[in-house]
């Protein structure tokens, strides 16, 4: 189980000596020491400060026992301030990369290397954070992109437990841990009808499945909201963990995050959320730009994941995966951009870049993943902008963070931690380099 594998872990840093650096190659495979804890004031000076709540400008930020102390010009120092000078660099929040299984899994074919779902199809119990693997050589390349807080998910059935917020700089899951029962995960049954080579069963087979599969998601929770009432009323003899580690859920604590395209799973999921008066986040939402005036009046987030993603169908234009974030923050719908994997993430830098061509803005795009994201975890008062008294998560890059030729992430504080963003792309880089200069 998930829970208690720490079997896996082992097996994990194992697979990353044989299949990444080899026995010959150990060293080049060891992950930059965690960054040490602020141990005197820091002064940011005179870079562009996209603060994420107003217009850039150039500015200081003073950094003080890892929270941001003061921001503006001729700021009061400490007597052992450090001072950066960034000229002509660009101050961000640290990225928040939503929705992915970064540190569960390492090398996808390798299954000893995957701890990322369990087979049954109830684990609303399931708490991913202590699968995280804090030493994966795929989390160095995804935090020199600028990203310096992951939510982690479990995938699989259809209740697939809760994810976990995590800072991506720790020496394990417990010092990266930052948020925990982030969202309940559903993955909501397909309402698409295969045909042709794709299926191996006739359109009403495969409706009366799906039927059956609705059925028995709301028999699901149908059982934890009688374990509910009863727990109220002093009546549960036993302790059922499924159906306990839902009580947050009644009680309107944990928000419910649904893994859905079509816009019929999409109302569906709301309707159920209606009735139990849970918080809802789409997390897919492929369709979500078809309904994004239902889902802006019913409140309903959206984690969209298909930045670079192909047409839904074959009568919709080229780009209307590009579009479809333009489309939601038109709408007034909170938005996060996602690449829903683990190593991909590290692009997402990039896609977030590309979908400000079709029609989403660049502070929108800057929101996605800083200051909404970070609402959508439930962490807004401590992550997602350069505001004082939030954590000192902060990145700068020498130019534009979201352009493929701008973007060169230079330095990175996590909670006032500076980050070595050394990476295994980087070391094989320079080994390259040496052989073609001999």
């Amino acid at each position: 189980m998930m829970i208690v594998n720490r079997v896996t872990t082992v097996l994990k840093c194992l697979m990353l000596i044989v299949v990444f650096s080899g026995m010959n190659q150990l060293a080049l495979a060891v992950n930059p020491v965690p960054g040490a804890a602020q141990s005197q004031p820091v002064l940011l000076q005179n870079a562009r400060v996209h603060t994420a709540v107003g217009e850039a400008e150039i500015q200081d930020v003073l950094l003080v026992d890892g929270t941001i102390a003061a921001i503006g010009h001729q700021l009061d120092l400490p007597a052992d301030t450090k001072q950066v000078d960034l000229t002509g660099k660009h101050l961000y929040p640290g990225l928040i990369a939503l929705i992915n299984q970064l540190g569960l899994i390492e090398v996808s074919a390798v299954r000893a290397t995957r701890d990322d779902r369990e087979i049954t199809e109830t684990n609303p119990d399931l708490q991913v954070q202590v699968a995280f693997n804090a030493d994966s050589v795929v989390i160095p390349t995804i935090r020199s992109n600028g990203f310096s807080h992951s939510l982690i998910y479990p995938a699989g059935s259809m209740i697939s437990g809760r994810s976990a917020l995590m800072q991506l700089d720790a020496w394990n899951w417990q010092d990266a841990l930052v948020q925990s029962d982030v969202g309940l995960h559903i993955n909501w049954p397909s309402m698409s009808i295969r045909s042709g080579w794709r299926s191996q069963q006739s359109p009403d087979k495969q409706r009366e499945q799906q039927q059956q599969q609705l059925e028995q998601l709301q028999q699901y929770f149908s059982q934890a909201q009688a374990y509910f009432l009863a727990e109220q009323a002093g009546k549960n003899r036993g302790k059922d963990s499924r159906w306990h580690s839902m009580l947050p859920f009644f009680a309107g604590e944990l928000p419910l995050f649904v893994h859905a395209d079509d816009p019929r799973q999409i109302r569906q999921a709301m309707l159920l959320a209606e009735k139990y008066q849970a918080k809802l986040v789409i997390v897919g939402g492929r369709d979500s730009w078809r309904m994004a005036d239902e889902l802006a009046a019913a409140d309903v987030a959206v984690i969209y994941t298909a930045p670079f993603g192909l047409p839904t169908r074959a009568d919709e234009a080229y780009d209307q995966a590009f579009m479809a974030p333009g489309i939601l923050r038109e709408a007034g719908v909170r938005l996060a951009l996602s690449l829903d994997g683990f190593w991909d993430t590290r692009n997402l830098v990039f896609a977030t870049g590309h979908v400000t061509r079709y029609g989403l803005s660049r502070q929108d795009a800057l929101l996605a993943l800083t200051l909404d994201a970070a609402k959508i975890a439930g962490v807004a008062d401590r992550l997602g902008s350069i505001e004082v008294g939030k954590s000192a998560s902060l990145v700068v890059s020498d130019g534009d963070i979201f352009d493929y030729l701008g973007h060169q992430v230079e330095m990175m504080w996590i909670d006032g931690r500076e980050v070595d963003l050394d990476n295994r792309h980087k070391q094989l880089h320079q080994r390259f380099q040496q052989r073609y200069r001999q």
